[in-house]
C-alpha cells in the first residue's frame, strides 16, 4: 500500500502546507481521505489523475477538510465523470446538500452516494479489497479515526483529535498511525494534539504502532518539530517522523 501525503496543515496558510488530505493507494486504486483547500491542486502535484478518484473519506465536516470537495466534483464533471462515492460522519449528508444547492448550474450534474458513519461500522471501498473501520474522536465536531487494513498491512489515519486511549488502542499492531500534532509543547488547547497532551496518554497506555506520522501542523509549529519529534521519542521507541507535503510512503 502506497501513501502519499497532499496536506498536511491547516486553516491558516503557511508555505509549504496546504490543507489536510491525503491518498492511500488500494491494490493500485486512490482512496482520498479529507480534501481541503489546496489538495486538489496537490493530486496533480503528486502524479494522479483527479478523474480516477471514486471513493472519498471524511474523517469531519471542517473546512480545512472539505473545501476541496465540491471543486474535485466539477472538475470530474468537466471531464465527464459525475460518479463519486463519499463516507463520513453523520452530518455529511445534510452538509453535502446545503453546499450543493448554492451553485444552481451545478444541480443534477453529480451522483454522489453517501454513507454517513457513527463509529463503529466497517466498509470496503468499491473497486479496492481493503476493510475499513472507524471509531469517533475527540474534537469539537463529529469526528472519526479510520483503520485501514489492506492484506497483512495496516494504517490508522485520526483526523483531528485529541490524543485518547481509545484512538491509541484502535491503533494497535499498525504498521502506520498518522496523527495530528497542531500545536508546540506547552501550547493550551483541546480538541487538538500537542506533543506532551500526546505523552500524557502515551505515559497511561503503550502505543503499538512500527512509524508514527505527525501531521495538521498550525504555523506555531514552525522551528519545534525537531522538539516534538525528541519529546515523544522519549516514551515511544519506535520511529516518530513528522509528514510533509507531497511525501510518498510505501507501507
Amino acid at each position: 500500500m502506497k501513501i502519499r501525503f497532499l496536506g498536511t496543515g491547516v486553516g491558516i496558510p503557511q508555505a509549504g502546507r496546504v490543507q489536510s488530505g491525503l491518498i492511500m493507494e488500494m491494490i493500485g486504486k486512490p482512496v482520498l481521505f479529507d480534501c481541503g483547500c489546496g489538495v486538489l491542486g496537490r493530486i496533480a502535484e503528486a502524479g494522479y489523475t483527479h478523474t480516477d478518484i471514486e471513493n472519498i473519506v471524511l474523517t469531519h465536516l471542517h473546512l480545512d477538510h472539505v473545501g476541496d470537495v465540491l471543486a474535485l466534483l466539477k472538475a470530474n464533471w468537466l471531464k465527464g465523470k459525475t460518479k463519486m462515492r463519499i463516507f463520513g460522519p453523520q452530518g455529511t449528508q445534510e452538509w453535502f446538500g446545503k453546499v450543493i444547492d448554492t451553485y444552481d448550474y451545478l444541480q443534477g450534474r453529480f451522483e454522489v452516494e453517501i454513507t454517513e458513519l457513527a463509529g463503529g461500522e466497517t466498509f470496503t471501498p468499491k473497486g479496492t479489497d481493503c476493510n475499513i473501520s472507524c471509531i469517533p474522536t475527540v474534537h469539537s465536531t463529529p469526528s472519526l479515526a479510520y483503520r485501514v487494513e489492506c492484506g497483512k498491512k495496516i494504517v490508522v489515519y485520526t483526523g483531528d483529535t485529541e490524543p485518547s486511549k481509545p484512538v491509541f488502542e484502535f491503533s494497535r499492531e499498525a504498521d502506520v498511525m498518522i496523527h495530528e500534532c497542531s500545536f508546540p509543547l506547552g501550547f493550551e488547547t483541546d480538541n487538538h494534539t500537542t506533543p506532551d497532551m500526546f505523552t500524557d496518554v502515551l505515559k497511561q497506555t503503550p502505543l503499538y504502532v512500527k512509524i508514527l506520522y505527525f501531521i495538521h501542523l498550525y504555523p506555531h509549529m514552525q522551528g519545534h518539530e525537531q522538539e516534538a519529534m525528541d519529546h515523544v521519542s522519549q516514551y515511544f521507541s519506535n520511529e516518530v517522523r513528522i509528514a510533509s507535503d507531497l511525501l510518498e510512503i510505501v507501507v
